[in-house]
């Protein structure tokens, strides 16, 4: 599946502010949140700052992602319950922030608490595969505006 560069962002973005939820950041987040922005095509600093600066950044948009397709809102998800379980503590602003993402983009609540339930079982597992590592990165064009 492919993901432009804006949903990169967002895709990011969100898994940000998913660790920020319970104003703890733990090593746990911070790797798989690494690896997650290597993925997505994310200079290694920028990573590392966004990850140390979510805390306290006031300028990153705190709404929950929209995107185009509810199979690369499922990936994300997805991804967010294991970065959630990826410290075994259960937040539920945590909880409650991957929950809206899953209203915002019209995915069933049953489908949402199976995959809480399956990321419960995964817990510190940080090599698992993420949904993240099966997207194909999509650049604009060169000339165009994403």
């Amino acid at each position: 599946m492919k993901i432009t560069t804006i949903e990169r962002s967002d895709y990011f973005r969100g898994l940000l502010l998913l660790i920020s939820k319970d104003r703890n950041i733990s090593e746990p987040e911070i790797f798989l949140m690494k690896r997650i922005g290597k993925t997505l095509g994310f200079d290694k600093d920028f990573c590392n700052d966004a990850i140390h600066e979510i805390l306290e950044n006031k300028f990153v948009l705190n709404h929950p992602p929209k995107f185009s397709t509810i199979e690369l809102a499922k990936k994300f998800i997805k991804d967010g319950l294991a970065l959630a379980a990826s410290d075994d503590e259960n937040h539920i602003f945590e909880e409650a922030w991957i929950e809206s993402i899953a209203k915002i983009n019209g995915i069933d609540i049953e489908w949402f608490l199976q995959e809480k339930d399956n990321a419960a079982d995964r817990r510190k597992d940080y090599n698992q595969h993420l949904e993240v590592d099966d997207l194909i990165l999509e650049y604009p064009r060169s000339g165009t505006i994403p």
